[in-house]
């Protein structure tokens, strides 16, 4: 049997990561990055040292700058970068996919403007079928899975099939994959948790203590769970690795960009003093303005999130926004649908 050929589109820290568990599962692999100083520590000393130095990178591992070089006659194909330039560089990376490659998302946000999951903005731009696209989401910190710490993810896709590939091609001694049908409920939970994750690290930052963010998480994976049901997610998928698991790791380590940017905000820095800070992408600051125009579009209420959305984009303070969450109107816990 031919070894799996995979390519990973994106060299930030969990491209770098998953690169580094395809390398480790077996398979041969190009990572494609823009930045020759990247591509040359990766080929010449197996490591990512401007974002995951911690990875060792097998020697089966390699990296260019030429997405061609990269993709060509590809078995799976990892699109691991920010989501909200997936569209434009998809465009360009589409015409060298094989016909017949997985495409593997690790893209956790909501396409500002259109409203879309990642899975349907590959499916648009690069012209293919649902059942090729797998998204693989859950609690899966980089620096830890660098560091072959015990984890979990789940694959999810329309065709079981392709999920098994894909599960097979990154089960390690310290990976252990899960697949699911549920690609709606997958990444909604992926992208709503970051959002979730802003809310508990300004929850942090102030002082506020565990009740607190015991409420921002649980009432998090609440309105997470409304807006799923409401697009046709299984509601059972938000008990999982993929949603409250993913909701837990985000919101609890400190590894998590988007709660160490919510801590900035937290601290009383502007959205733009905290980017200025921060390297590296936290999706959830985009992804709460789509979050929120798609839950409105369905008759969603997702008050965190509407919350979260004001302080990052419309300038109020914090506390006026924990103020209002604490300020609506009493309800049962649970609605009971009929």
């Amino acid at each position: 049997m031919s070894r799996v050929k995979a390519a990973v589109l994106g060299a930030g820290s969990w491209g770098t990561a998953f690169a580094k568990v395809l390398g480790d599962a077996g398979a041969d692999v190009t990572m494609w990055a823009r930045r020759e100083s990247v591509v040359a520590a990766i080929r010449d000393s197996g490591t990512n040292v401007d974002y995951l130095p911690q990875a060792r990178l097998a020697g089966n591992v390699t990296a260019t700058t030429d997405h061609t070089e990269a993709i060509k006659d590809a078995d799976l194909v990892v699109l691991a970068v920010p989501s909200q330039t997936l569209r434009g560089n998809l465009a360009e990376w589409a015409p060298t996919i094989s016909p017949g490659a997985t495409l593997i998302s690790l893209m956790k946000g909501i396409e500002l403007g259109t409203t879309k999951r990642m899975s349907e903005v590959i499916v648009e731009t690069a012209r293919v079928e649902e059942d090729r696209v797998v998204v693989v989401s859950g609690p899966n910190l980089a620096p830890e899975i660098a560091q072959e710490q015990p984890a979990a993810t789940v694959v999810a896709c329309t065709d079981r099939a392709r999920a098994t590939l894909v599960q097979r091609a990154i089960t390690t001694p310290y990976l252990r994959p899960y697949t699911n049908h549920d690609v709606i409920g997958c990444e909604l939970g992926g992208a709503v948790k970051n959002v979730i994750a802003l809310a508990y690290g300004i929850a942090t930052s102030m002082g506020l203590g565990d009740n607190t963010r015991a409420m921002l998480i649980t009432r998090g994976l609440a309105e997470t769970a409304r807006l799923g049901v409401a697009l046709g997610a299984d509601p059972l998928t938000f008990a999982g690795l993929a949603g409250l698991g993913d909701l837990v790791g985000t919101c609890s380590s400190p590894l998590s960009r988007n709660r160490t940017f919510g801590e900035r905000l937290g601290r009383g820095e502007t959205l733009d003093q905290a980017q200025r800070a921060t390297r590296q992408t936290a999706e959830g600051v985009k992804s709460c303005l789509a979050i929120r125009d798609l839950a409105r579009s369905h008759g969603v209420e997702m008050p965190i999130t509407e919350q979260v959305e004001r302080v990052c984009h419309e300038g109020i303070d914090p506390r006026l926004a924990i103020k209002i969450l604490m300020s609506r109107e009493t309800k049962p816990e649970y609605v009971v649908p009929g």
